[in-house]
């Protein structure tokens, strides 16, 4: 397992577990979902796929018992795989859901609004985020939290050199 997935687990609020692959993989299932839906609404510059993109992560994130890409993840993924269910979300990750939430229902505003410069801003903004998680392993939205929260262990440090 590489360095950076266990340190994406850590981001994610894990720390009481060994780091396991299949958790790694359960966990990217919805920043790789989320990434998808954004790529095709960047392309398709609909407001209203925004708006259910946000609602769905917010949903996701206010009850996260019935997180929506959890329980795709867990009926659809996890039995065809003969893998674990994904976790329930810990706070880091409840607050990266609550951001990218965010994030996709200002895009859905400024689209109706009309205001398109301010919609590709947050666009490629949301783009980069989730391409940060989805090839790079990091989740800034996450390491933001740990960082408030103190949770130091958990944030994506800077090599150490000897």
């Amino acid at each position: 397992m590489r360095e950076s997935e266990i340190q994406f687990i850590r981001q994610m609020g894990f720390t009481n577990v060994h780091p396991d692959h299949r958790l790694y993989e359960a966990l990217m299932f919805q920043p790789r979902t989320i990434a998808a839906v954004l790529a095709l609404g960047i392309v398709i510059q609909n407001a209203w796929l925004f708006v259910a993109l946000s609602a769905i992560v917010w949903w996701s994130t206010i009850v996260p018992r019935w997180n929506l890409f959890d329980a795709a993840y867990n009926h659809l993924v996890a039995p065809l795989r003969g893998v674990p269910r994904v976790p329930g979300a810990l706070a880091p990750r409840r607050f990266a859901q609550a951001m990218a939430a965010t994030t996709s229902l200002t895009i859905a505003a400024a689209l109706f609004a009309g205001a398109t410069r301010t919609a590709w801003f947050f666009e490629a903004l949301f783009a980069i985020a989730s391409t940060a998680v989805v090839v790079g392993r990091v989740c800034a939205a996450a390491n933001l939290y740990n960082r408030v929260m103190g949770n130091t262990d958990r944030v994506l440090s800077a090599p150490r050199h000897a």
